[in-house]
């Protein structure tokens, strides 16, 4: 059994429990044992209202969503990744906590949006020439964004994708309108990539991680959100191998991880994570006690 289907057993088992929702919401036009019947009830209660809140007035699209709220597939990486960081956007010491723990140089977090984290980061303009600029759908975005200033004072932006049970099959996704903006990017003098074949990044999840990793280097580069460097987080739970050991690309590597590094210049700004590690820092503060231990319950049953 694969780790997606084992969590959708878990959960279906702990749905009473964790969500007070009978299930049977409608996924695929079929109703299913893991899609809440209330899919607001997906998000965290202690702040599901305001999430609800930002994205309708950023006008972000939900995955699958329907009248405004998320989807109800308890499965979904979009709505865990708002579970897990919507309480850092106005919490200046929980958000600084985050960052360092993943990058020691950075001393504070600051403002993205009207907040500390920005969910469907885009940018400021259409840096890749894509056809759709909208926050969620239609065009490259990151799960979020986060920002950190160094003693030096460099801002640096974690862009910050998250994932939850997703696995991938080896299907080539080169478009040639894509590549042509593509292409010309990666085989740029000062792309952040190594010499490579660009046709070898166009397989999920590399194809993904390429046009993010574009996105941050010309966001940087442009001053985006003033600043000049930036980060690239990829959230993955360690359990979920059918992800880590699936490298559907023809570039080397055992994992999907070693597969990344060995094509950029500087493999270090790539950090890879899960979700209780990402979290960690703040995991033993009083006053996050109630949200951590969903947490827990839900997502990190496998720590």
């Amino acid at each position: 059994m694969g780790y997606q289907e084992r969590e959708r057993q878990r959960l279906v088992a702990a749905r009473d429990a964790l969500f007070g929702d009978p299930g049977g919401g409608i996924f695929s036009g079929l109703p299913r044992d893991f899609v809440l019947s209330e899919a607001a009830n997906n998000l965290w209660a202690g702040f599901r209202d305001d999430a609800l809140d930002y994205f309708a007035r950023n006008r972000i699209a939900w995955w699958k969503g329907e009248a405004g709220d998320p989807t109800g597939h308890v499965l979904s990486s979009q709505v865990a990744c708002v579970n897990h960081l919507y309480l850092l956007r106005q919490r200046p010491d929980l958000a600084t906590a985050v960052l360092r723990g993943i990058d020691a140089e950075i001393v504070a977090a600051e403002p993205v949006d009207d907040g500390l984290v920005e969910f469907e980061f885009i940018g400021e303009r259409p840096y890749l020439q894509e056809k759709a600029f909208s926050r969620g759908a239609n065009c490259t975005s990151v799960d979020a964004c986060m920002i950190g200033r160094t003693a030096e004072g460099e801002r640096r932006a974690f862009l910050i994708e998250w994932k939850y049970t997703e696995r991938y099959r080896r299907e080539d996704l080169h478009v040639e309108a894509h590549a042509k903006v593509y292409d010309a990017l990666i085989r740029a003098p000062d792309s952040p990539f190594l010499p490579v074949e660009p046709a070898s990044l166009y397989f999920e999840p590399f194809y993904q991680l390429m046009r993010q990793t574009l996105l941050g280097w010309l966001a940087a580069r442009n001053r985006d959100h003033g600043c000049t460097a930036f980060r690239h987080v990829h959230v993955v739970p360690q359990g979920n191998a059918d992800f880590h050991e699936n490298v559907t690309a023809p570039l080397p590597g055992r994992t999907v991880g070693e597969a990344w590094r060995a094509v950029l210049k500087q493999p270090e700004h790539y950090i890879g994570t899960t979700p209780g590690a990402f979290l960690r820092p703040v995991l033993d503060l009083p006053d996050t006690k109630t949200l951590t231990g969903y947490l827990q319950r839900r997502y990190w049953a496998e720590a």
